[in-house]
């Protein structure tokens, strides 16, 4: 396997910083600390570039807060400077990555998301007859660091590269607890490995993908599954035999133990792909595809705020329909456009609004 070096130069580069910047502020411009940032743009570029060659840079705190949607979800932000950071590195190493990567893993990856991938599942369910739909329990808290970084020395062995990407993951903030243990570890390990990373930090969304992708590859290769989709920790398998997948099923259970994971043990259900199924917050069958009741009341919900936002003078009216935008553009491939006229003839945006 060839290990890539020489990385440090070019992710230090102007260019490369610059073009982190661009990304991580991407959909943040009205935030308060990306216009500080913005308004000495060309020296707060130059500053964070010689921290990174002096080896000084420190990343900062993170703000969290809890997300209840479909579940209670720790969600992590780091500062602007840190997240520019975070795209600096994945700009470099993650097309070295990619290259290793199944076609049917679809998170946070170029071309793929999520509508490619309820695509691809309408696709295969119209050619299986069963799906087993699996969830990795407590993933991003459960990634074990000392496995992760060993995956990325088997491709990258620029020192200084790796360096940083300790430095990143060091740095990840306390996450929930996960307890269990796993074959071979005493009382002790639970305490002395360092496990989890945040929530929301594009790093975790690129370092997620390199720690299933053996997982991946061991679904495709070694049980010769005819059809699978990944999607960050929920995946899915089609087949005809509904005994085979029972058998693959506990094969995953126990090649996950090797990466220290387990299955969700109330989401690895085989199912009929003619029956429809939750995949993704959609319910998906081989010819059409809807919204789950608890995505509908999600989006009721996320609206009203936007709502009470606009009304409050906390969100501009375009912001308001740059979001009203995005979610008509998903609701596009849902057939569901007498809930999407419901829906906005339901909410009224106004400055005197009082709900």
């Amino acid at each position: 396997m060839k290990r890539h070096g020489h990385l440090w130069e070019q992710l230090v580069s102007f260019e490369n910083l610059l073009l982190a910047y661009r990304k991580a502020r991407r959909g943040k411009r009205s935030q308060n600390a990306v216009e500080r940032f913005e308004y000495h743009r060309e020296l707060e570029l130059a500053r964070l570039r010689q921290q990174l060659i002096d080896g000084t840079y420190k990343p900062g705190a993170y703000r969290t807060f809890m997300l209840h949607d479909t579940k209670a979800r720790l969600i992590s932000a780091a500062p602007f400077r840190d997240r520019l950071v975070h795209h600096a590195l994945c700009n470099l190493v993650e097309p070295i990555f990619d290259r290793s990567f199944i076609h049917d893993s679809y998170a946070s990856r170029r071309g793929k998301g999520t509508h490619a991938a309820i695509r691809r599942y309408q696709h295969f369910a119209g050619q299986y007859r069963y799906v087993l739909k699996c969830d990795v329990r407590q993933f991003f808290p459960s990634v074990d660091h000392q496995i992760l970084v060993q995956q990325i020395e088997r491709k990258i062995k620029d020192p200084k590269v790796l360096s940083l990407t300790r430095v990143i993951l060091d740095h990840s903030n306390r996450q929930v607890s996960v307890p269990g243990y796993f074959p071979g570890d005493d009382l002790f390990s639970a305490t002395e490995r360092r496990r989890g990373i945040p929530i929301g930090n594009q790093t975790s969304q690129f370092f997620g993908n390199v720690f299933l992708n053996p997982l991946d590859h061991f679904v495709t290769e070694e049980l010769q599954c005819p059809a699978y989709i990944r999607y960050v920790d929920d995946f899915v398998l089609f087949d005809h035999d509904k005994a085979r997948l029972a058998k693959m099923r506990d094969a995953i259970e126990e090649f996950l133990i090797s990466l220290r994971l387990w299955l969700h043990p109330r989401k690895r259900v085989i199912s009929r792909t003619c029956d429809g199924v939750r995949f993704l917050g959609l319910r998906v069958w081989p010819q059409r595809i809807w919204f789950c009741k608890s995505s509908i009341r999600r989006v009721r919900r996320r609206f009203r705020r936007y709502q009470r936002d606009y009304c409050a003078g906390d969100l501009s009216l375009a912001d308001v329909r740059q979001r009203i935008h995005a979610w008509n553009g998903h609701a596009q491939t849902v057939n569901c456009e007498r809930y999407q006229s419901d829906l906005l003839s339901d909410i009224i945006f106004s400055r005197t609004t009082t709900e």
